[in-house]
This record gives structure tokens, sequence and C-alpha cells, in this order.
């Protein structure tokens, strides 16, 4: 397929994806140096099609997604990269998507954040087989949403929600989610809220989308790849001078509340794809830290064993080492948790997996690990009692 890479209504570069693969097989003339996806570069040789095709490839469902290979009997397709095509790379992520030669289709006319789209790719993805599937339609942002829970995205009264999954014997993460929500309320973090919903008795967690039509969510990842690693830096240092080299507004401020946060809930997952940074789409100005979300591989979440310390990322292994580089903590009060103990309780009272002996357990622990950041970390003679 010839085609162009589109940012909006602005052509980045002309390209051909294979039909067979969907992967970007050449590259032609670049029009605008600027909106390259970032991590992306140019050389004078040309623009790094490798790099292209890694970060386009990296826009469909993972293939270690959770009932991904029954969703793939179902549609026939067998590559996670050809339903970009199908739905020319649209995200509710960002504002990137392919135009075929000479179709002459504009992003107002295509893009999730106006527009409506298929429920079919969700309701597959959910284990729900429609029953006519020539009628089938791909032309869905659930092509290119990832991490390996089942999720999906679905339209409410004009909004945009996410709605996604739990895994293993608890399935602990959308009651996380949601207790996660309640410390960064109490905790002036700024966050996207989650609440819970069911689905055939299975719990899932829902979130409006945060990125609007004139913005986009650039993650850390894309950030750090923009800077070759030095390797006398850590990689906390090399991801804040990437960071620096933009001029992104409050970011260490945005940094150091999440630490605080993954400390206290003791998140294991952090990577660097699920935070990132919000940019104006049009401007290509940075706006700060996206709001914290996908805190739900947290809460000793996959192991009997709450209250122990986990391996964490994306700076250190160990909470209490990435935590000491965290810079300013003094905005972190305690006292704004009073009640936490009981709203963590009630938020578990509704799993059918999590029984109030364990809620309690975590509820303990995510106090605990509060108390030490103020003990230890801040340096309070006496832990409050909260």
């Amino acid at each position: 397929m010839d085609c162009t890479l589109m940012h909006k209504n602005f052509p980045v570069v002309d390209m051909q994806i294979d039909d067979e693969t969907g992967s970007i097989t050449k590259l032609q003339d670049v029009h605008d140096k600027l909106r390259i996806p970032l991590g992306v570069h140019e050389y004078k040789s040309g623009l790094d099609r490798k790099a292209l095709n890694d970060w386009w490839t990296g826009r469909s469902i993972p293939g270690s997604r959770d009932g991904i290979h029954g969703a793939f009997e179902t549609l026939g397709i067998y590559n996670t990269a050809l339903l970009l095509i199908k739905c020319y790379g649209l995200s509710l992520s960002d504002q990137y998507w392919v135009c075929p030669k000479d179709s002459g289709l504009r992003w107002e006319k295509v893009n999730f954040f106006h527009n409506e789209f298929s429920k079919d790719v969700g309701e597959i993805l959910f284990g729900h087989v429609p029953a006519d599937l020539a009628g089938v339609s791909l032309i869905s942002p659930d092509n290119t949403s990832d991490g390996w829970l089942r999720k999906k995205w679905i339209i409410a009264d004009g909004k945009r929600f996410l709605m996604k999954g739990s895994s293993g014997f608890m399935r602990q993460e959308p009651f996380n989610e949601v207790v996660a929500s309640a410390i960064m309320r109490r905790l002036n973090i700024t966050h996207i809220p989650y609440t819970l919903t069911f689905d055939n008795g299975k719990p899932y967690s829902l979130c409006e989308n945060f990125v609007t039509p004139d913005t986009e969510l650039i993650p850390a990842w894309r950030v750090r790849e923009t800077l070759k690693k030095d390797n006398r830096d850590s990689e906390f240092t090399h991801f804040i001078r990437c960071t620096e080299s933009f001029g992104i507004p409050c970011y260490m401020d945005g940094i150091n509340r999440l630490l605080a946060l993954d400390y206290v809930i003791c998140n294991e997952d952090r990577h660097y794809n699920n935070f990132g940074f919000v940019r104006n789409a049009e401007t290509l100005e940075w706006l700060g830290m996206a709001p914290v979300y996908d805190s739900g591989t947290s809460l000793w979440y996959n192991t009997r064993l709450v209250g122990r310390d986990m391996e964490c990322k994306p700076f250190r292994k160990s909470h209490d080492e990435q935590l000491k580089l965290a810079g300013d903590l003094s905005w972190f009060d305690i006292e704004m948790l009073e009640g936490l103990h009981t709203e963590i309780m009630e938020i578990f009272s509704r799993s059918e997996t999590v029984d109030s002996e364990r809620a309690e357990t975590i509820a303990s622990a995510v106090i605990k690990r509060a108390s030490k950041i103020k003990f230890v970390v801040l340096g309070k003679g006496s832990q409050t009692q909260v």
C-alpha cells in the first residue's frame, strides 16, 4: 500500500506498507521533520526505516494480549500489525495515522475522537463472537491498544472510555486501579480516575480518555529514545537528560509524585510505556507530565505474600532505592490519608476473589508504606496512624 504517514492533517513521510505483513517496506519523501515520531532519527542517508517500522508495529496489539489467539481465529487475521491497516493506524492516544495514496481522506472524517467506531474488535477481544462474522468492521481504536490485559474502547454519553480486565487467581488489577485513584485523589496527584464495572461477573476498570483531539500522549519510552545513552549515565540520569532537552514544564514534580505513589502501592510494572507526557498536537508545545494512569500491577496483585517488597521499574529494581531518586517530597501529607484503610476495604468488598482478610492485609501494608515515606524520607520522629 502506498500511503503517507500523517499527523492530523500534516503530511510527515510518504511510505509503502506491505499488505501481507503490515510492515513498512520503503520510505520516500519526508515532508515534515518536526513531526517525525519521537525517537525515530533522520541521518544523512535518510530516515531510520527500522526505527519507524518499530514505532509503527509497536502501535499494534501485542501478541501476549490475553485472548488474542482466539480473536485471531475469529477474525482470520494472524498478525496484529495487519489490524493497523484496517483502521489507518488511528489511535485514541495520539494523532498519527496513515492516509492511502489518492484516497482524499482527511483527519476530521476518520479520527476516533469525533467519529463513531466499531465495537466488533473489542467484543471479539472479550470473547464475544458475533453471529454474523461477514458484517464485522475492523475500524476500531482497539487495533492500536497496547498492554497484555484484555481491553476495549467504548463510547458513553459521547465520551471515550477504556475498559480493562484482570488476570491471575485474584483478578485484582481493576480494584488496584481504584485504590490508586483514591490515594492520588487524597494526595493531590494529577491522575486519571478509575471506577469499577463488571462484565459476565468479571471485574474491569473503566477510565475516561484524557487525550483530546488537540493533544497527544507521548510515552516516556519515546522521549528516552531521543538521545543516545552515555555508558556513564544511570538509567535515571539519562532519562532526565532526555526530558530536559525538550524543556518539558514541571516534569520533576510529576516524577517525584509518581515515584512516591508507586512506593506506597508497591507498583511492580511502571515501565516506560505506562507513564509519559502530553504535547499539543497542533503546535508541538509540551504541556507537562501526563496524568498518572495504569497502576493495576500493584498491591501484591499476583502473590499471596502481601506486604513484602517487590522488584520495581523503571529506574531501579528496589522501591527503596527508586524513592531516593525523588526530589522534594514535602507535599506528601500523610494526614490526607486519614480514612484510607476503610476506603480500601470498601473497594475490595466488591471482589469475589479478594476476601476480607487479604483486603485487611493489603490496606495495612499500604498504610505502613505511606508512613515509612514520612518517617524515613522526611525524617519524622513518629509514624502517623491513619
